[in-house]
């Protein structure tokens, strides 16, 4: 239960300039004791934010529902269900996810501030609150959100334009050559639903991205074009391979209707250490073959973008030698090689890999989609990186 210093502050009348009811900020506290409840929503009301309150996470969600506040408040010690399992399930809820959750709380320990953190927390405030340092971070992240909202409908309205020109934004090798991949994409309609594109984090360090994306629902050249500006969004160093994937599933979620999925891979290779960081949104493993030949998957479980609002990703970083080559590829592949489901098309993918592994990447790549005739039923999509040649 939180502790709240007297609530004795200066603040400044709101007049004319106070925004219509409509559009000022509405906060929602969460909090068991009302004093504490009390001296927030008097910071608050001072400075013109419009305010609810709720006694526990289950009023708290119920009111989510229905009424959509800017940013949450949570204590963290209450009875019953505590604010970090309260945290969770308003983050697992499509209605409640996306509103930022502040953290209140007298716990000043480390633990409980990355806790709070995991869970899905964005900042972590200890009391006793002071005035002027609650208005900050609350300011501040309610700014970044309706950053968030405003870029995603710009995303859409500026991509709009972007419909018929996929295979323009596709990133060929001659244009990255220092990234050492090749790639073969043959969409089976004029424009597919796959996407890959290549990024230079800096003069040592790219990232490889490789999406498939299904379902009925905005045109394919469309998202993918989405897809291109956020990874550009959110490559660089000040970014995670994680926080790549989850910046981009954030808009993705919102970009995509109900019926569309999306999977991905996301690699990144630093070839100073040698290091590819991986990671996966429920898409096809990665095959890695060794300079001595050997091939394996890098296998993750995770969740596909655009179908649940709380992402599930896992992260492997692997150790590279020279001579070794990873391809990303997606789904058509695999089918290429037997349309009996993925365990009986990985086999023989692996084996061809293994099999041109001698030749040239782009001979390679070549060879590899061509290996089986038959007729295509999605589209094929392989990418291939050589760590160090």
């Amino acid at each position: 239960m939180m502790m709240l210093e007297t609530c004795e502050f200066v603040g400044q009348t709101v007049s004319d300039l106070m925004p219509r009811e409509s559009k000022r900020p509405t906060v929602l506290i969460v909090d068991d004791t009302p004093t504490n409840t009390e001296i927030v929503q008097c910071i608050l009301d001072a400075e013109g934010f419009r305010t609810w309150t709720a006694t526990d996470g289950l009023t708290a969600r119920t009111m989510c529902r229905t009424e959509q506040p800017d940013l949450i408040l949570l204590d963290v010690v209450m009875p019953g269900e505590d604010g970090f399992e309260a945290c969770g399930r308003l983050k697992s809820d499509p209605k409640s996810a996306d509103i930022p959750i502040i953290f209140l709380s007298s716990l000043d320990d480390v633990k409980a501030k990355v806790t709070g953190l995991k869970i899905g927390g964005v900042d972590f405030i200890s009391t006793p609150v002071h005035a002027e340092e609650l208005l900050a971070r609350v300011r501040v992240h309610l700014r970044i959100r309706n950053t968030n909202l405003e870029s995603a409908r710009h995303y859409r309205a500026a991509l709009e334009g972007l419909r018929n020109a996929q295979q323009a934004i596709l990133v060929r090798p001659e244009d990255c050559p220092e990234a050492d991949f090749a790639v073969s994409y043959q969409p089976l309609e004029e424009t597919g639903g796959d996407f890959y594109d290549v990024v230079p984090v800096d003069s040592e360090v790219f990232g490889y991205y490789v999406a498939d994306v299904s379902g009925p629902g905005p045109s394919a050249a469309f998202v993918t074009a989405a897809i291109k500006a956020l990874l550009r969004q959110y490559s660089g160093p000040l970014f995670s391979p994680e926080d790549t994937m989850r910046g981009i599933g954030s808009v993705m979620r919102q970009i995509l209707e109900e019926e569309q999925r999306m999977t991905a891979c996301y690699a990144r290779l630093n070839r100073r250490t040698m290091r590819l960081s991986v990671v996966s949104a429920g898409h096809p493993p990665i095959i890695l073959v060794g300079s001595s030949g050997k091939a394996d998957t890098v296998e993750m479980e995770s969740d596909p973008l655009g179908i649940f609002s709380s992402l599930v990703l896992q992260h492997k970083d692997l150790q590279l030698s020279h001579g070794d080559r990873f391809f990303l590829y997606t789904d058509g592949l695999i089918e290429h090689y037997s349309d009996c489901g993925r365990p009986a098309g990985m086999g023989p993918l692996m084996d061809a890999c293994v099999r041109y592994r001698s030749l040239p990447l782009r001979e390679a790549v070549t060879m590899i989609v061509s290996a089986e005739s038959g007729p295509s039923k999605d589209n094929l999509l392989l990418l291939a990186v050589d760590a160090a040649p």
